[in-house]
């Protein structure tokens, strides 16, 4: 008998167990579903069936879906008055706060801290590994006291460093003369490290403090955490062991001291004249061994990409960029060279099958590798025949704010797994792994022939639910694409699915178009009846980015030129435009929310999408705008971009507000940096025609750039764009030709 899988809540995927939602079940370094932690499954009024990649790789037979008729959250039910009592939901508990946190990723391994460098068992801090913490308390007393924190400074992905001052001499004065310096690594490893400033040997006594809960992520998410574990003293360490797992610390030098009771390792640390000591501990799982990380491997499937030019900002947008993609690497546990990337930390780390492979689209001139990984994961889970359903990638629904229902990423994962195929395919995907994964993606366009029928839109999946503008936007281009690639292996279906990707092309230019007296707009949606969702957000974006096909050209859009024209305009409007990115929906329509996740946030991945989409169809003036606005953006965030953040009017002096449930670092954050730059430097390959067509944006909004380290026909591949936008290849692989 098959295991039925678990059911996926109507809430939104980016938001953890605890909260009331629930994420796709995790492969690697996930968190606990929220009905583990006692968090009751919010109402849905569709269940769309989950065959998350099981352990072993097999796949899990669906459970049938629950239908519901759906109306629009703003129709009361029939037959119920307005005036009828209904009782006052509880609301979901806050969410520990992520914005202030520094967050080291080496996954499946973390460690956060707040800005003072101390752990104190406090809201998120700890080291974890498979999403457990294992340690949530580390405190450091030196001669008694607690260093003063001066500063707090990520240094790379995986690491913090913390520098912290006493004074520890007597008649001193003001000046410091004991430096403390903390090194904490997501891999479960920190450094504590004293300097002495004074001509003379100091002997100081240095205490550290440690405790856990053993806690999961989703019981810390649903503030449902118990209280710490009694210690034992475990060698030159101490151990902590429950019913749900054990940990252990280790210290180097050993303790002169260990406290059990009180979870303490004591040193007397002798300092010589300008001198250093230090200790180092290292937390693991109980038996394990240390962390080995996908992202730190040689075999690493992400290319080192650089980039470098008159902004300097480009330069450390891009490192920080891919260091967060190595540090979101996991490996398939059944198939260990299959990689992909997780969500994002610390909520989502484990696979989310549309942003894993709108991640791994976004980051395909950084190599071909991690988009193979994650298309060879994905199509294990792929559900079987006979049946309506057979080819779907399942996935979690996501919430689309107060005016739609929730959308189903299942839908959109299984639209994006044949363009990603043909795109990487153009990117230098080999003809070998181009083949085996060719039936998948098979799998995937027929399932959009089947659901689609004799009719003309992809429906949604909630009976008498409405129509959904983006994903006859990622239809139509799965249809385009995937007729490109069954054509070009000789496998049949192509000209039917161009002869229905040109029937909803005349369909849509029609039928979701709504005028009015500012030049009109595409609808959100059209509900039973065919009436229109006007309502602009940011998931219009969509409609620009066609999809790459041969010899440089981009596929058709859903738009003709008047109405792109128009969306170009929408976009880069002050109700769209934040200043800092694009608003998820605009200021002007009802339930406009600045933090709202899916209603006013910037998300980056659709501000990317809109930079992207506007430079390839030439409306450089709106594209030019949002790039700067996200680069400054990111500025302020210490370039590492979270998923989202608020959508609040950029002033003068003003600085963008975090949103304080947000992913950071996140995968489709990190690999837009990667989009935007390549868009600007209009890189499009076709590798089995061993060509590359530069189409660089010719206003240079950044200057001069060059991008190195890149990876075009399997080949490193480097390209610099002049002042005056004009592009030159400074390095590509043997044989490749400069298209026009």
């Amino acid at each position: 008998m098959h295991q039925q899988p678990t059911r996926q809540s109507a809430a939104d995927d980016n938001y953890p167990p605890g909260a009331g939602r629930r994420p796709f079940p995790q492969t690697g370094a996930g968190i606990t579903p929220s009905e583990a932690v006692g968090v009751p499954k919010p109402p849905s009024s569709w269940d769309e069936p989950s065959n998350p990649p099981a352990v072993d790789g097999r796949n899990r037979a669906p459970a049938p879906p629950v239908r519901r008729p759906w109306r629009p959250a703003t129709a009361p039910p029939p037959g119920a008055s307005s005036h009828t009592s209904q009782p006052t939901p509880r609301p979901a508990p806050d969410l520990p706060p992520t914005h202030t946190a520094l967050i080291c990723v080496a996954l499946p391994g973390l460690a956060i801290s707040g800005e003072q460098g101390q752990l104190a068992g406090q809201g998120l801090d700890g080291f974890y590994r498979g999403g457990r913490r294992l340690l949530s308390r580390c405190q450091v007393r030196i001669a008694g006291r607690e260093p003063l924190a001066v500063q707090a400074r990520m240094t790379g992905a995986d690491r913090v460093r913390f520098v912290g001052t006493l004074r520890a001499s007597p008649g001193a004065g003001p000046d410091p003369d004991v430096v403390v310096e903390r090194t904490r690594t997501a891999d479960g490893t920190e450094r504590i490290a004293l300097h002495n400033a004074t001509p003379r040997p100091l002997r100081l006594p240095v205490e550290v403090a440690l405790g856990t809960d053993l806690a999961d992520l989703g019981s810390i998410a649903s503030g449902r955490v118990g209280p710490e574990i009694p210690a034992s003293v475990h060698d030159s360490g101490l151990r902590w062991s429950s019913a749900d797992g054990s940990a252990w610390v280790t210290a180097h030098p050993p303790p002169a001291d260990a406290l059990a009771s009180a979870g303490l390792l004591r040193w007397e640390l002798e300092l010589p004249p300008g001198g250093t000591a230090a200790v180092e501990l290292w937390v693991r799982p109980d038996g394990a061994g240390p962390l080995r990380a996908a992202g730190q491997a040689a075999t690493s499937p992400l290319a080192p990409a650089r980039a470098a030019g008159d902004d300097p900002r480009v330069a450390a947008l891009v490192e920080v960029a891919v260091d967060d993609l190595q540090a979101l690497l996991l490996r398939d546990p059944a198939h260990p060279s299959d990689t992909y990337l997780a969500a994002g930390a610390p909520w989502r780390c484990g696979m989310a099958p549309a942003e894993a492979l709108a991640a791994a689209r976004m980051a395909l001139p950084l190599g071909t590798r991690l988009a193979a990984g994650t298309m060879r994961t994905l199509a294990r889970t792929q559900l079987p025949g006979p049946g309506p359903q057979a080819g779907l990638i399942p996935g979690p629904r996501r919430d689309a704010g107060a005016l739609l229902p929730p959308a189903c990423t299942g839908t959109e994962a299984t639209l994006l797994f044949p363009v990603l195929l043909a795109e990487a395919r153009r990117w230098g995907l080999s003809e070998q792994e181009t083949r085996e994964l060719l039936p998948a993606a098979e799998r995937c366009l027929t399932w959009l022939r089947t659901v689609i029928g004799d009719g003309t839109y992809l429906p949604d999946p909630q009976p008498g639910g409405p129509v959904r503008c983006e994903t006859q936007a990622h239809a139509h281009r799965a249809a385009v694409l995937g007729a490109d690639l069954l054509d070009a292996y000789g496998r049949p279906g192509a000209t039917e699915l161009r002869q229905w990707a040109q029937a909803v092309r005349n369909a849509f230019r029609r039928d979701f178009w709504v005028e009015d007296r500012g030049g009109g707009r595409p609808a959100a949606a059209l509900v039973p009846g065919g009436r229109p969702v006007p309502h602009l957000g940011a998931t219009a974006v969509h409609l620009l980015d066609t999809g790459l096909l041969g010899a440089g050209r981009l596929a058709p859009g859903l738009l003709d030129k008047v109405q792109t024209e128009q969306l170009a305009r929408l976009l880069g409007s002050p109700a769209m435009d934040a200043g800092w990115g694009l608003r998820g929906l605009g200021t002007k329509e009802a339930g406009h929310n600045p933090f709202g996740h899916r209603t006013g946030a910037v998300r980056v991945q659709e501000t990317a999408i809109a930079v992207a989409g506007l430079a390839a169809a030439g409306y450089e003036k709106e594209a030019s705008g949002l790039l700067r606005g996200l680069l400054e953006a990111a500025e302020h965030f210490g370039h590492r971009l979270p998923e989202m953040f608020a959508g609040e009017q950029r002033s003068a002096g003003s600085a963008p507000l975090p949103h304080p449930a947000a992913c950071r670092p996140a995968a489709t954050a990190a690999a837009s940096a990667v989009l935007v730059l390549t868009a600007l430097a209009g890189i499009r390959p076709d590798a089995p025609a061993r060509t590359v067509t530069l189409r660089p944006m010719q206003s240079a909004p950044l200057g001069g750039i060059s991008l190195t380290g890149l990876r075009v026909a399997g080949a490193p591949f480097a390209v610099r764009v002049s002042r005056l936008g004009l592009a030159m290849v400074e390095e590509a692989a043997d044989g490749l030709q400069l298209g026009v």
